[in-house]
């Protein structure tokens, strides 16, 4: 079997690096210089390369490298049929929990994203002893490229759970979960209760890789490494016993500092802040070592990450005085255009967890979900099945609101978030679904601030983006000007007002007569009705890239559950709570298993119609029930959706409706019921789970 050109290559340097590593070249100096002097004969002038050999082969010397050289028996790409399809220069996702084994020593071993190229060679664990604790690597490492081993020891000073009791075993408890973004790679730790003094340890390993065409699977050198300015993103999670989630801090890791440590490796102490009101208070502190391997041959001076660093922190504060100015300047000019201008709802900058204003537009970027999502209707799905959270307002009594846009991985990793964060991650999907997308702020009635999405069709079609709900409005434009007989649309959208409308590029203000929805016309090249941005200046603060500032776009991760068993618990534990309710009203409960089948089609009809806004199925589900329910039977149904899966929690509002507990609460002759379940999963662990009880029953007269 030959191997590519390039594969060959590869190979090469890889047993090159390894020879170098076994210092070869020395041992071979000194096997022959002892070969010169003690087994040449006097009448011979120089030795053959058999002689050497013999030599090398003898003193043991080509044993102890074939002995190292392990090759990993691997599938070949042709039997998979994929001769053709290049493998991944880096890792992208991580799917599930990373998966740690402890060691005697209490360290942990990352896992290397499973989606990652395969290593050719086999290499012993790369070890470094320090303060008593031995930090080991995973084992199947590509020699030839760079990793970052990121370990976090523990935390303290995690204040607000002083007088956390400490949790018995098996006991249900409140957890701390950290999540890590890195250049394309996003990991998390397995939960550990919440304390004082959390247990979090926890090993990741991050892959370092040049950014240029074809260096991908180039290892990254010093320099190189000392220009990737990309931090590493960490969020940590609360999670109470009631599966809520609770955004604790998100912190920006600089971790080049391990670049001028001789032995390639570092500690550090992180302080974790809070978010939102509580940005500036310190939430707790996490005990970190970052290890390069292999270690550079290049050792950076401390001045010189300084002095990068601080050349990187003036270029982005030129950026980002310069677009100030010119903001400034822009929203003078909108204000002189007409009066009214003063009053509608135009929002330049927004500030995110961290308390830092950044501006709208670099909140959404063109993201790609590969094939988690199929189309432009399953991406607005997904995004309302994130939940609704607005920001907390310590004192906030009187109704007020906080300001809080999340970065991305935030709203993911915490699974909920306000309007903005739906509508900016709905907005970004759709770009990368090649529609012409934008954020929409304005109001609904009674002036509530509120955002949405706008598409714009080729063939200047207006459709609106509900993105907490997945509902889509076609856009029709009332004429003012018309005669009062003439009929005009009626709106079905629940939005009033609209200040500016914006994306990755474009920042445009509504300087219409009126800011009314009905009233306005989406047509961006006019001038008159719309004041634009240079799209040269949002460029230069929210294109990637542009600045040091820009938290960099996590991609999206795969669903984490498995759909049918997660369906078949959540109805199991579903069918004890109606029997336990019915048994404590003194009634039998008698169930129909062909029935409860039959309601399949009806949660399967449902979701569909939520993805698609298409109606299917009902015709089929409809003589399926009629087949089922004898003569003089009376069948009743009640479907119910929720976005969790706590059982307990799902029955208890199921109650609350007087047509389920009718059902639930259903005596008669022969009653007979049926509850069916089926659990849809999405990306980033959203679920829409569908419920759906019924009876049947003899009718009496």
């Amino acid at each position: 079997m030959s191997l590519p050109p390039e594969k060959a290559s590869e190979l090469k340097q890889i047993i090159h690096n390894h020879l170098i590593k076994m210092n070869i070249h020395g041992k071979i100096r000194d096997v022959l210089a002892e070969t010169v002097r003690e087994d040449l004969d006097p009448g011979r002038s120089s030795l053959s390369e058999e002689d050497i050999l013999r030599a090398l082969q003898r003193r043991g010397i080509v044993d102890d490298v074939m002995k190292d050289l392990h090759f990993s028996k691997e599938v070949p790409d042709t039997e998979l049929g994929l001769q053709n399809i290049p493998k991944p220069a880096t890792h992208f996702i991580d799917t599930d929990p990373t998966k740690l084994k402890k060691s005697k020593n209490n360290c942990y071993r990352g896992r290397l994203n499973e989606q990652s190229s395969c290593s050719i060679i086999k290499f012993p664990h790369y070890c470094s002893v320090s303060n008593d604790c031995i930090s080991v690597l995973p084992a199947n490492v590509d020699p030839a490229r760079r990793y970052l081993y990121l370990q976090v020891l523990g935390g303290k000073a995690f204040l607000e759970h002083l007088q956390e009791p400490e949790p018995l075993p098996g006991q249900v408890c409140s957890t701390f979960t950290l999540y890590l973004h890195f250049r394309n790679q996003r990991f998390r730790s397995k939960p550990v209760p919440c304390a004082c003094e959390p247990d979090l340890q926890e090993g990741f390993l991050l892959e370092i890789h040049r950014e240029g065409l074809g260096d991908g699977s180039k290892m990254a050198d010093a320099t190189t490494m000392l220009s990737i300015c990309d931090p590493v993103h960490l969020v940590l999670i609360k999670r109470d016993t009631s599966s809520e989630t609770t955004l604790v801090s998100s912190y920006f890791l600089d971790w080049r500092t391990v670049l001028s440590s001789p032995s390639g490796k570092t500690s550090i102490a992180v302080e974790l802040h809070g978010v939102g009101s509580e940005c500036k208070v310190a939430a707790g502190v996490l005990n970190m070592s970052l290890e390069l391997y292999p270690p550079p041959s290049e050792i950076l001076s401390p001045d010189i990450i300084t002095t990068q660093r601080s050349l990187e922190r003036q270029k982005t504060a030129e950026k980002e005085r310069l677009f100030l100015v010119y903001a400034k300047q822009w929203w003078r000019e909108f204000l002189e255009i007409r009066q009214e201008n003063q009053s509608k709802l135009v929002k330049i900058f927004a500030q995110d967890e961290n308390g830092v204003n950044r501006p709208v537009c670099s909140y959404v970027r063109v993201l790609r979900a590969g094939r988690l999502l199929e189309s432009p209707r399953q991406a607005a799905r997904f995004v309302s099945l994130l939940g609704l959270e607005k920001a907390p307002v310590v004192g906030g009594g009187g109704g007020g609101k906080q300001e809080q846009w999340c970065s991305l991985l935030a709203f993911l990793c915490r699974n909920k978030g306000d309007c903005e964060d739906h509508a900016t991650l709905l907005c970004s999907l759709l770009l990368g679904f090649g529609l012409d997308a934008y954020v929409c702020v304005g109001t609904k009635p009674k002036g509530l601030a509120h955002t949405w999405v706008m598409t714009r069709g080729t063939d200047s079609t207006i459709t609106f983006w509900e993105s907490l709900t997945a509902h889509r409005y076609l856009h029709q434009a009332v004429d003012p000007d018309a005669p009062p007989l003439a009929p005009q649309p009626r709106p079905s959208y629940p939005y009033r007002t609209v200040g500016c409308v914006f994306n990755h590029k474009a920042f445009l203000a509504n300087c219409q007569p009126s800011d009314a929805v009905e009233l306005c016309a989406f047509d961006f090249h006019n001038q008159s009705q719309w004041k634009v941005m240079s799209e040269e200046a949002v460029g230069s603060v929210c294109s990637p890239g542009s600045t040091t500032s820009l938290p960099p776009l996590p991609p999206l991760c795969g669903p984490s559950l498995e759909p049918s068993a997660a369906s078949n618990q959540l109805e199991l534990e579903m069918r004890y709570l109606v029997v336990e309710h019915r048994k404590d009203l003194g009634l039998a409960t008698v169930w129909d298993d062909h029935l409860s089948y039959v309601l399949s089609s009806a949660l399967a009809a449902y979701e569909l119609e939520r993805c698609t806004g298409t109606s299917c199925g009902n015709e089929e589900f409809q003589d399926a029930v009629r087949r089922a329910v004898p003569d003089g039977h009376t069948f009743k149904g009640f479907p119910i959706h929720f976005l969790h899966r706590n059982a307990r929690r799902a029955f208890a509002t199921c109650l609350r409706s007087p047509f389920c507990d009718e059902i639930v609460c259903c005596r008669g002759d022969r009653v007979r019921l049926a509850v069916r379940v089926r659990v849809f999963a999405y990306p980033e662990s959203a679920c829409a789970v569908w419920v759906m009880f019924a009876c049947k029953y003899r009718s009496v007269l």
